[in-house]
């Protein structure tokens, strides 16, 4: 199965005319208006394809009608299921944006040594100003390094690798 990546989960129904509340999984909730076909993890049934007949945003989620689904008892069941995509119909990111799903892993080197592995990202960090990468180095350790263009020289999702520049005092004891 094609690799997937879920958006957000439904929590409840609204109104009876087939419509569900969506707790969103994405940094910006209106990416939802460009998504067309989503993929309703039903559990031991599999996924559900269901095409997007309209969006919009309630406070802090977001209530979606499906084609082909009119009434809440169609959908009333599948409260608390999973919404994914698949790579294909991710949205687009704009230059030098990158999924979270796709940093987690990559091999990083630094620019002093550009032929040998220091570490991988093993977790990312949302703190408001700047995203900050958790790169765990080759023998265990870890550090922090904050994702801005001075440490970041460049990023290859499709080889797998990061070229970064450390500040001083980032790897010292």
């Amino acid at each position: 199965m094609e690799e997937l990546f879920q958006v957000g989960a439904i929590t409840q129904t609204h109104g009876i005319k087939g419509e569900v509340k969506v707790f969103p999984l994405t940094d910006d909730v209106m990416r939802f208006k460009n998504m067309k076909n989503l993929l309703l993890d039903t559990g031991k049934d599999g996924y559900i394809s269901l095409d997007v007949e309209n969006m919009r945003t309630q406070k802090n989620l977001v209530i979606l009608k499906f084609k082909g689904i009119d009434n809440i008892n169609d959908i009333e069941k599948y409260k608390g299921c999973g919404l994914y995509v698949t790579k294909e119909n991710r949205v687009s990111l704009k230059e030098d944006e990158y999924f979270i799903a796709d940093l987690i892993g990559l091999k990083v080197y630094s620019d002093n040594d550009p032929d040998t592995v220091l570490g991988q990202i093993t977790d990312v960090l949302q703190t408001g100003a700047n995203d900050v990468y958790e790169i765990t180095t080759e023998d265990g350790k870890s550090f922090l390094l904050p994702a801005i263009k001075e440490c970041v020289l460049k990023v290859d999702v499709n080889d797998n690798r990061m070229d970064i520049h450390l500040l001083k005092g980032l790897l010292e004891d």
